[in-house]
Protein backbone atom coordinates (compact mmCIF):
# COMPACT_ATOMS: atom_id res chain seq x y z
CA UNK A 1 0.00 0.00 0.00
CA UNK A 2 1.09 3.63 -0.61
CA UNK A 3 1.85 5.88 2.32
CA UNK A 4 -1.10 7.85 1.90
CA UNK A 5 -3.16 4.67 2.43
CA UNK A 6 -1.53 3.93 5.53
CA UNK A 7 -1.99 7.38 6.94
CA UNK A 8 -5.69 6.81 5.99
CA UNK A 9 -5.88 3.40 7.96
CA UNK A 10 -3.51 4.51 11.29
CA UNK A 11 -4.69 7.76 11.36
CA UNK A 12 -0.90 8.72 11.23
CA UNK A 13 0.34 11.66 9.13
CA UNK A 14 2.79 10.80 5.91
CA UNK A 15 5.13 13.57 7.56
CA UNK A 16 5.30 11.53 10.58
CA UNK A 17 5.22 7.84 9.14
CA UNK A 18 8.00 9.61 7.01
CA UNK A 19 9.79 10.31 10.43
CA UNK A 20 9.65 6.68 11.48
CA UNK A 21 11.32 5.90 8.24
CA UNK A 22 14.08 8.31 8.77
CA UNK A 23 14.84 6.69 12.11
CA UNK A 24 14.71 3.35 10.95
CA UNK A 25 11.54 2.29 13.14
CA UNK A 26 9.46 1.74 9.79
CA UNK A 27 10.95 0.20 6.80
CA UNK A 28 8.75 0.18 3.39
CA UNK A 29 10.03 -2.04 0.33
CA UNK A 30 10.11 0.08 -2.55
CA UNK A 31 8.45 -0.14 -5.85
CA UNK A 32 9.92 0.31 -8.97
CA UNK A 33 9.39 3.83 -9.87
CA UNK A 34 10.59 4.66 -5.74
CA UNK A 35 7.24 5.05 -4.54
CA UNK A 36 7.03 3.53 -0.58
CA UNK A 37 5.30 0.29 -0.40
CA UNK A 38 3.63 -0.95 3.05
CA UNK A 39 2.93 -4.48 3.84
CA UNK A 40 -0.11 -5.07 5.93
CA UNK A 41 2.26 -5.51 8.85
CA UNK A 42 3.23 -1.54 8.62
CA UNK A 43 -0.35 -0.81 9.63
CA UNK A 44 0.58 -2.92 13.20
CA UNK A 45 4.17 -1.54 13.59
CA UNK A 46 3.32 2.00 12.58
CA UNK A 47 0.38 2.28 15.30
CA UNK A 48 3.13 0.54 18.01
CA UNK A 49 5.33 2.73 17.59
CA UNK A 50 2.29 5.84 17.57
CA UNK A 51 1.80 4.03 20.93
CA UNK A 52 5.19 4.27 22.53
CA UNK A 53 5.70 7.58 21.52
CA UNK A 54 2.51 8.83 23.11
CA UNK A 55 3.22 6.90 25.87
CA UNK A 56 6.37 8.95 26.11
CA UNK A 57 9.25 6.64 25.30
CA UNK A 58 11.97 8.20 23.10
CA UNK A 59 12.20 6.95 19.11
CA UNK A 60 16.41 5.46 20.66
CA UNK A 61 14.32 3.43 23.02
CA UNK A 62 11.69 2.44 20.75
CA UNK A 63 14.01 1.36 17.68
CA UNK A 64 15.59 -0.92 20.35
CA UNK A 65 12.13 -2.61 21.47
CA UNK A 66 10.51 -2.64 18.09
CA UNK A 67 12.34 -6.41 17.48
CA UNK A 68 11.14 -7.79 20.19
CA UNK A 69 7.51 -6.59 19.23
CA UNK A 70 6.23 -9.14 16.85
CA UNK A 71 2.29 -9.04 16.76
CA UNK A 72 0.19 -5.87 18.85
CA UNK A 73 0.26 -7.30 22.74
CA UNK A 74 2.66 -9.63 22.40
CA UNK A 75 6.45 -9.51 23.07
CA UNK A 76 9.09 -12.06 21.88
CA UNK A 77 12.51 -11.16 24.14
CA UNK A 78 15.32 -13.22 22.54
CA UNK A 79 18.62 -12.92 24.52
CA UNK A 80 17.43 -9.30 25.64
CA UNK A 81 21.01 -7.05 26.34
CA UNK A 82 20.96 -6.17 29.91
CA UNK A 83 21.67 -2.87 28.61
CA UNK A 84 18.28 -2.87 27.08
CA UNK A 85 16.36 -4.14 30.22
CA UNK A 86 18.71 -1.63 32.37
CA UNK A 87 17.17 1.38 29.71
CA UNK A 88 13.61 -0.21 29.55
CA UNK A 89 14.13 0.07 33.25
CA UNK A 90 15.06 3.84 33.44
CA UNK A 91 12.24 4.79 31.14
CA UNK A 92 9.49 2.73 32.83
CA UNK A 93 10.77 4.81 36.33
CA UNK A 94 10.83 8.00 34.29
CA UNK A 95 7.10 6.83 32.99
CA UNK A 96 6.06 6.17 36.69
CA UNK A 97 7.07 9.72 37.61
CA UNK A 98 5.84 11.50 35.03
CA UNK A 99 2.64 9.74 35.81
CA UNK A 100 2.39 10.18 39.68
CA UNK A 101 3.18 14.17 38.67
CA UNK A 102 0.09 14.11 36.32
CA UNK A 103 -1.77 12.44 39.05
CA UNK A 104 -1.06 15.21 41.37
CA UNK A 105 -1.96 18.06 38.88
CA UNK A 106 -5.31 16.35 37.86
CA UNK A 107 -6.06 16.35 41.23
CA UNK A 108 -5.01 19.60 42.47
CA UNK A 109 -7.01 20.87 39.34
CA UNK A 110 -10.43 18.37 40.49
CA UNK A 111 -10.41 20.33 44.13
CA UNK A 112 -9.78 23.79 42.56
CA UNK A 113 -12.91 23.08 40.02
CA UNK A 114 -15.06 22.10 42.87
CA UNK A 115 -14.22 24.96 45.11
CA UNK A 116 -15.17 27.25 42.69
CA UNK A 117 -18.23 25.71 41.57
CA UNK A 118 -18.98 25.09 45.66
CA UNK A 119 -18.22 29.26 45.93
CA UNK A 120 -20.45 29.95 43.18
CA UNK A 121 -23.44 27.85 44.39
CA UNK A 122 -24.28 30.13 47.17
CA UNK A 123 -24.53 33.23 44.46
CA UNK A 124 -26.65 31.55 42.54
CA UNK A 125 -28.64 31.00 45.42
CA UNK A 126 -28.91 34.25 46.46
CA UNK A 127 -30.11 35.93 42.92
Amino acid sequence: MRIGTLSERTGIPRRMLRYYEETGMLIPGRCANGYRNYDEQSVDRALQIRGLLDAGMPTRVIKQVLPCLKQPGIIHVLNAAPETLDLLERERDSMSERIETLTGSRDAISRYIDTVRRARVPEAEAA
